[in-house]
């Protein structure tokens, strides 16, 4: 059981699925990855320009070419972007497979709310105790609908789990959630499911609202603050227009664009910040 995208451009898995925005792939040692995205778990390679999803449904083909944002132009946008500085062009051209993934909202705000001040690998590894404490049991191809009767054959890597609900975290505890190892970030996350389950954030309405009327909203969550709303944003309801800024793309702003203001890049701001930072990230010297 697998679907298969024939004939895909400017896809790199790598470079998309290691690059900070997101936390649940996994890369094992024939370079393919291994992830849940809205409750489905698949093994994602590319074979020439062929991008394979083995363990996925036909009937879910469309929400994974929404993910990976296959209706998009990417060399299109680099081309755009090119156009508004020299090196803006040498940074699109070096990491030409990035593409912004289409994540599910909930996932990707408490997902970066657990960043904050953390590494890659420490923010998979909460994220990934998250899920197998409080989220739902699947295995590739097919759901379990219980923790306890319909995954009990099943061991090992086989089993995979669902990114809990804003309704399960929301009734949890600080002390709850101590297993996971977030440590202040334990009542950020609570928080936020709260909000989010009780409707005092409207998730999807904030893919139409004015940018910064979207970004103050987020913000009411405790513990969220402009880099966490603007990640948001960007990754979880695909606002191209974001930017976030953290240390290290502030740097990277003041000394490969000295003077610039992000909004200058437009309306693929958002895709332009992946292609700076991970040049940047790549190219250490260019900060020396």
């Amino acid at each position: 059981m697998s679907i298969v995208f024939e004939n895909v451009k400017d896809l790199d898995l790598k470079e998309t699925l290691d690059c900070g925005q997101c936390f649940r792939w996994k890369e094992r040692e024939d370079g393919s990855f291994f992830g849940v995205v809205r409750g489905r778990a698949a093994r994602a390679y590319m074979d020439g320009d062929s991008l394979i999803l083995d363990g996925a449904e036909e009937a879910d083909r469309e929400m994974w070419f929404d993910y990976f944002d296959l209706g998009l132009d990417y060399g299109a946008v680099r081309e755009l972007l090119s156009r508004v500085h020299p090196v803006m062009a040498e940074a699109a051209r070096f990491a030409p497979g990035i593409r912004i993934l289409r994540q599910e909202p909930f996932e990707a705000l408490i997902s970066f709310i657990i960043s904050q001040n953390n590494n890659i690998k420490r923010i998979s590894g909460i994220v990934e105790r998250l899920c197998e404490g409080f989220g739902e049991p699947i295995r590739m191809g097919e759901a379990c609908s219980s923790r306890t009767e319909d995954c009990a054959d099943i061991s090992g890597e086989d089993v995979y789990y669902r990114f809990p609900t804003a309704e399960r975290l929301s009734a949890l505890t600080p002390d709850d959630l101590a297993p996971i190892r977030a440590g202040f970030r334990h009542r950020y996350i609570i928080d936020g499911a709260q909000k989010v389950c009780g409707s005092e954030i409207d998730l999807e309405a904030l893919r139409d609202m004015p940018y910064d009327d979207a970004k103050r909203e987020l913000m009411k969550i405790t513990g969220v603050g402009v880099k966490v709303a603007d990640c948001t944003l960007l990754y979880g309801l695909h606002r191209l227009d974001g930017f976030p800024l953290d240390v290290w793309m502030k740097r990277a702003m003041a000394v490969l664009f000295d003077g610039m203001d992000p909004s200058e890049f437009g309306e693929y701001a958002g895709i332009a910040q992946q292609y700076i930072f991970h040049y940047s990230r790549m190219n250490p010297g260019l900060f020396e």
